[in-house]
């Protein structure tokens, strides 16, 4: 549908050339005509003047004869612009165009007369029209075969585009090993381009890269002080400060991790350990550990085959994100292989819903402070194990709107522990 709308578009680049070489076409056709019409024209004109000049020579040298006297015409039929054509040189010539035939005069006084001869050029006008035709038929003969020669020719730089269109649509969507594959061929403002984008995906992602390494390498550096910070406050005395530092200190623990477990996700190492799942005891469970009200509503909830820590780490983090940035009552309907939760907040920001969840960017103050991470993992772990998480607004009262589709069958992984069964052990979930 893509290459069709691409076809049928007035404005793409392959319709404007068909155009210009149409007009091109035109044109010259148009100005090749006119040139043979006027040369054949001034030709025939030379040549019918010569013509009745001389029938009207051999009139005059044998007008002893009865039958050269009957080429003369009367003097009362002469045209009057050849009369006065004759009055003022002498002699002349006429191209006269009407019925029942085209004829050239020739005119010449003698002895204060006027004698005038005309010859028809009926065969003269028939051969200067149908060369007229053969220009037209031809000229359209040419256009019609230039124009679809042209739609052929433009075809390879037009799908060479569209290739190149298409990588940067991809890059922009986040596929960063998106190439053109053009290999350097071309030579061309084509190849060029395509070249470029290349270059600009291998930079973007080296340094994507790089940022991913640095996260990573930061959070496994704050993650070893960090525990001697975690152990430090669980030793002091109780109080309302002591409480403040272990709040603060949880905060920066959960972050840490939260970070750890982006790299990850980034690195591309994470694996999903797949098994018989049922959803909506799970989603309770989910629900449980959190210690937030949330209400879970069943609807032929499905035996799901995916990975139940790393869908309990998506629906809890959903499930405090809802609370942290938008207001309760939660709820949360599971329905066939289908998770939906929506709370009675704001909802989502444009931002969120146009490019969906960004590290350290909430969207919007209304939704609450935040690092943004929340729903990125969540988002992150719905790719492992291959389920399509979005988010919208309800179109009544604006309340936010996550929707988590498992797929019918689980995506293959290696047979191991998962990413969250090496943080976290069984059965605890991190939100």
């Amino acid at each position: 549908m893509a290459v069709v709308r691409a076809l049928l578009n007035p404005r793409s680049l392959r319709w404007k050339l068909l155009l210009l070489v149409s007009l091109a076409c035109a044109a010259m056709a148009l100005t090749v005509g006119l040139l043979v019409h006027e040369s054949t024209l001034d030709r025939s004109m030379s040549e019918g003047a010569a013509k009745a000049r001389t029938a009207l020579t051999a009139a005059l040298q044998g007008t002893g004869a009865s039958h050269e006297l009957e080429l003369l015409v009367p003097p009362e039929q002469i045209p009057d612009d050849l009369v006065r054509q004759v009055e003022r040189e002498g002699g002349g010539t006429l191209y006269e165009n009407k019925p029942p035939a085209p004829v050239f005069w020739a005119a010449e006084q003698q002895g204060g007369q006027i004698y005038a001869i005309k010859v028809d050029m009926t065969a003269d006008l028939l051969t200067r029209q149908a060369l007229d035709r053969h220009m037209w038929k031809y000229s359209l003969l040419t256009v019609g075969i230039v124009v679809p020669l042209t739609a052929l020719a433009t075809e390879l730089p037009a799908r060479r585009l569209r290739r190149v269109a298409r990588t940067a649509r991809r890059i922009t969507a986040g596929d960063l090993d998106a190439r053109t594959e053009t290999g350097g061929r071309g030579g061309d403002e084509i190849g060029e381009i395509s070249a470029v984008v290349d270059s600009m995906a291998d930079s973007l992602q080296r340094r994507i890269a790089g940022e991913q390494r640095f996260t990573a390498d930061v959070a496994h550096e704050l993650r070893t002080p960090l525990m001697g910070l975690v152990t430090s406050a669980g030793l002091l005395p109780e109080g309302e400060a002591t409480d403040l530092v272990r709040d603060r200190v949880g905060v920066l623990r959960d972050l840490v991790e939260d970070l750890l477990e982006i790299s990850r996700l980034d690195a591309g190492v994470e694996r999903s350990v797949p098994r018989p799942v049922p959803l909506a005891e799970l989603v309770r469970e989910s629900v449980a550990r959190t210690g937030l009200a949330a209400r879970v509503i069943e609807r032929d909830a499905a035996v799901a085959v995916t990975d139940p820590r790393r869908l309990d780490r998506i629906v809890a983090n959903l499930v405090v994100n809802a609370h942290r940035h938008g207001a309760a009552p939660v709820e949360i309907t599971v329905s066939g292989r289908t998770i939906t939760l929506r709370d009675h907040g704001p909802g989502f920001p444009p931002d969120l819903l146009a490019h969906g969840p960004q590290r350290f960017r909430t969207g919007a103050a209304e939704r609450g402070r935040g690092h943004g991470l929340g729903l990125t993992i969540a988002s992150g772990q719905a790719t492992v194990i291959g389920a399509a998480l979005d988010f919208t607004n309800d179109p009544g009262d604006g309340g936010a709107v996550a929707t988590l589709r498992l797929p019918d069958e689980a995506p293959a992984g290696p047979a191991g522990l998962s990413g969250m069964e090496d943080e976290s052990g069984p059965g605890v979930t991190r939100p």
